[in-house]
């Protein structure tokens, strides 16, 4: 194990849902086992997907729609107040009534008062729906990756998955909860001020009215070039995340061959082009809201002239210029701030594109309705054909193989045959383009996912550790596993480092298990396959990243396993093929040979080249290994190795 510092134990148990709100908890706990509340797909247009967030809106509708009518009423407030301006200029004013003033005045304030009361109720209101919406988009989101078969994964980058569950879902966020709230009621503050501003002078409304002209023109003209910078920035952000993360999970190779200049030169670019796109979509929108506030600025200065010409004949009232402009004044923002509504609304829309390219993807692992009560474990590989769903050939092509219940088949072959393409078909990581697996008979398509995963375990060459406690990594498939049959499991794959450990099992392991070695990885990933107790255990390669004396204790230990379970082995060494009761033999994606181990030895050249160069070494460090340890099963492993150079 490397000297790498360990964090603090983890808690052990079923996850906490401290300070997720209940009914968030009630709405989408059960996120895994069923379909996204998203609605589906009816409008071709460029907020279409955006609508289809509704359905998370609905458990929130009170808060929403109490949030829309503080809105109004704040809204309403505000335009009120100019024309309580107006009555106070033309009535106590004009005439120094002070008792009027005092009564004006004070109606004044108070619907100051009740417009900032409104606004705190309605951030106040609108924060929980907004926040509970997100969170119940996320959750389904993450469970839909969870869903979608690992041939979606192999296609994707990391980075462009955590950049739409984390910024698009927020930018989605901050409009459903701000943007589209200011956009309707900016709109309709100007529609309604535009028409008491025609109703108190019309010469003057009519050019406010003018002036929105040029407005609509630029909006409309923004919008396409805008929605476009939008995208890209967005798939250039997943970018830049995903080389942040491949930089830091393959950080020891960087360092070992000295490539950090050359990495930082690929990161250098993506981040230097998103910087560009950025400050194109900067220019766009400075240039964008300059006009819109220059344009205000220009009508107010026109309606001024144009009303104080009108004041002096007599036309209308000082009061009415007074409230006219405060009105004018009451929109200038609204107004202003349409450009970054319409660019915060281009974005959202964009974001729910992205995501919506996650909720649309085909599920194609799906449960079964058949179960299976008391499997024996006869696994059968039925004119198995597959092929990637980006591959031009077929990897494997009208495979045959039968495994009888006990039965323990090693899978040999050279790099590129399918025993690792194999093994992933049998949990369902993938499906089968061709042909059925049938345990018991039955085809596993035809199975509950959970069912057949619990019959199934697999333990992986590349071992896959999470940032949480040894524990619970060891018990990710068996959450009930007793202290007993964890040590036992510890025991089979000679995993009893974790004792050593600075919270022995409650240690904190780093992210992928970066602070144990390759090795330690694969013990634990062996015990944790070992701890399910399936009827069908899978071993791809597991043992590649052992000494051979650690190879030798672990495989001693997995012979008494393995005698109850149907066991699939992808076998590199002799010794490893040694566990198993038959050999079949891959080449270019076909089963061609199935026999014992001596049979294939004594028949077939290209399984004797195959395993030829792992003789000599093995079996000289194998039998020193016996000599120095003793004891009955090693001397029946040094037998069956001086079997293996006898007969090879």
């Amino acid at each position: 194990m490397s000297s790498d510092t360990h964090a603090s134990p983890a808690t052990v148990g079923a996850p906490e849902t401290t300070g997720i709100s209940t009914e968030v908890a009630t709405l989408y706990g059960d996120a895994l086992d069923r379909a996204p509340a998203l609605a589906p797909r009816r409008s071709r247009r460029r907020f279409g997907n955006l609508l289809r967030f509704l359905p998370y809106l609905r458990p929130y509708a009170t808060r929403f729609a109490l949030m829309v009518v503080f809105a109004i009423a704040s809204t309403i407030a505000g335009i009120v107040t100019p024309l309580v301006t107006q009555r106070v200029v033309d009535g106590p004013i004009s005439n120094s009534a002070h008792r009027g003033l005092y009564t004006l005045g004070s109606a004044a304030i108070a619907i100051g008062v009740v417009e900032a009361v409104f606004m705190f109720w309605r951030r106040w209101v609108v924060a929980r729906g907004t926040l509970g919406t997100e969170t119940g988009i996320r959750l389904d989101l993450y469970a839909k990756l969870q869903r979608l078969p690992l041939g979606f994964h192999t296609g994707w980058e990391s980075g462009q998955l955590l950049s739409r569950i984390m910024n698009d879902l927020s930018t989605v966020r901050r409009f459903l909860g701000f943007g589209l709230l200011f956009l309707i009621m900016n709109l309709l503050q100007i529609v309604i001020t535009t028409g008491l501003l025609l109703n108190m002078y019309w010469p003057l409304g009519l050019v406010v009215v003018i002036s929105a002209v040029p407005i609509v023109w630029l909006c409309l003209v923004n919008e396409r070039r805008y929605t476009k910078l939008s995208r890209t920035i967005q798939d250039q952000t997943g970018d830049v995340a995903s080389a942040v993360e491949e930089s830091v999970g393959g950080l020891r190779v960087i360092k070992a061959f000295g490539r950090r200049d050359h990495i930082f030169g690929g990161f250098d670019d993506k981040a230097v082009a998103l910087w560009r796109t950025s400050m194109a979509r900067v220019r766009l929108t400075s240039w964008f809201w300059t006009v819109l506030e220059a344009i205000p600025s220009l009508t107010l200065v026109v309606v001024l002239a144009f009303g104080a010409l009108a004041v002096g004949h007599h036309r209308i009232s000082l009061g009415t210029l007074v409230a006219f402009i405060t009105l004018m004044l009451s929109i200038v923002w609204p107004i202003a701030s349409l450009g970054f509504l319409l660019s915060m609304t281009q974005d959202s829309m964009t974001a729910a594109d992205r995501i919506c390219e996650i909720f649309d993807a085909p599920e194609t692992i799906r449960d079964g309705a058949r179960s299976l009560d008391h499997p024996s474990g006869r696994l059968t590989f039925d004119d198995v054909t597959f092929r990637y769903p980006d591959g031009h050939e077929d990897v494997l092509k009208h495979l045959d193989l039968d495994i009888e219940p006990g039965q323990t088949v090693a899978l040999v072959g050279g790099t590129g045959s399918g025993k690792t393409t194999l093994t992933a078909l049998v949990p369902r990581l993938a499906d089968v383009t061709g042909g059925a697996i049938r345990i018991d008979g039955v085809d596993i398509r035809d199975l509950p996912v959970a069912e057949l995963r619990s019959i199934v375990a697999t333990a992986f060459e590349d071992a896959t550790l999470f940032s949480m406690s040894v524990r619970e990594n060891l018990t990710l498939g068996r959450a009930d596993a007793s202290q007993e049959e964890i040590d036992e499991a510890i025991d089979v794959a000679q995993a009893g480092f974790v004792h050593d450990l600075p919270w022995g099992l409650d240690t904190r392991i780093g992210e992928q298990g970066m602070s144990l070695s390759g090795g330690q990885r694969q013990r634990l990933a062996l015990a944790r396959a070992v701890l399910v107790r399936p009827r069908i255990l899978v071993l791809d390669d597991t043992l590649s990243a052992l000494d051979m004396e650690t190879e030798a204790l672990v495989e001693s230990a997995l012979k008494r396993v393995l005698v109850d379970v149907t066991g699939i082995v992808v076998a590199h060494r002799a010794s490893t093929v040694l566990l198993a009761d038959k050999v079949a033999m891959l080449s270019e994606g076909r089963v061609t040979h199935v026999g014992t181990h001596a049979e294939l030895l004594a028949t077939v050249p290209e399984y004797r080249e195959l395993l030829s160069a792992d003789y000599d070494a093995e079996t000289g460090i194998a039998s020193k290994g016996d000599r120095e340890r003793g004891g009955e099963d090693q001397g029946e492993n040094r037998e069956d190795q001086e079997e293996v150079m006898t007969r090879g």
